[in-house]
């Protein structure tokens, strides 16, 4: 997998996940399409965000003349969402909903976005199959998720209770959680290659991110993921944090994939 160290370029490494700030800066939104969203058809495609928090990306969409709808299971990400949408004078929906069983048409959709949100799930081959259900013929789902074989994901299973909170805060001050850290074996670059295969799914593009990299400020757990990666004699890595894939719905569903 090649490495990218987050998702902005020099210019735009001060942006983070759900500043309000900026919204609009067309040197975001490049940086977005180029490292993010490289593969994403034309506008007006429609475009399903799944655990879409705040709103920041679906917004960022809609004002490039996508048909957005965002699903997101905290009443008060939704509100903030729509929120934003008003305030950036762009038209997408919001609607209450869990990400693992959205309450979406099937067959609706060009893109299906998935981030920060599979690592989490306690049935995430359940989940996987969901969000392919809503992509038309040739759609793309972006999935964006932490990995169980970095050393990350592993503190995040192993931390205690507190001091989890006390990250989780540290990172998405504001945001409900932090939720369970589940990382079912599916969660992994193995496990995510293998599903693909299994299920004659195309994979478009493929990272490894480190998406704390590029922070100015190095964390403690930086630090830890370094160490633990030492300690586990190259069974885990800490040379990333997260996984990226834009996987691509076959046109036929008989197709083979060689």
């Amino acid at each position: 997998m090649t490495e990218e160290a987050g998702y902005w370029d020099s210019q735009a490494a001060t942006f983070d996940h759900e500043p309000d700030h900026g919204l609009l800066d067309p040197r975001v939104r490049q940086a977005w399409r180029r490292l993010l969203l490289a593969e994403l058809p034309p506008a007006p495609a429609a475009i399903a965000d799944l655990g879409c928090g705040t709103g920041t990306l679906s917004v960022l969409l809609a004002a490039e003349g996508y048909a957005v709808t965002g699903l997101d299971f905290a009443p008060q990400m939704i509100r903030a969402a729509r929120a934003k949408a008003r305030a950036a004078g762009v038209s997408a929906r919001f609607e209450l909903s869990d990400a693992a069983a959205p309450t979406l048409p099937a067959a609706s959709f060009d893109v299906v976005l998935a981030r920060h949100v599979l690592w989490a799930m306690p049935d995430p081959g359940d989940a996987l199959e969901a969000w392919l259900r809503l992509l038309l013929p040739g759609g793309l789902l972006l999935l964006q998720t932490g990995d169980r074989d970095c050393a990350t994901g592993f503190l995040d299973r192993v931390l205690p209770r507190p001091l989890r909170a006390t990250v989780w805060r540290n990172l998405k001050p504001g945001a409900p959680g932090p939720y369970p850290a589940v990382y079912e074996r599916l969660v992994s670059e193995r496990g995510i290659e293998s599903y693909v295969l299994h299920r004659g799914l195309v994979i478009a593009q493929r990272q490894a991110l480190s998406l704390r990299a590029g922070r100015r400020k190095r964390s403690g757990l930086q630090a830890a993921a370094r160490l633990t990666a030492g300690l586990s004699r190259g069974r885990l890595t800490a040379g990333h944090d997260e996984l990226r894939y834009i996987i691509r719905k076959p046109e036929n569903r008989f197709a083979r994939v060689l």
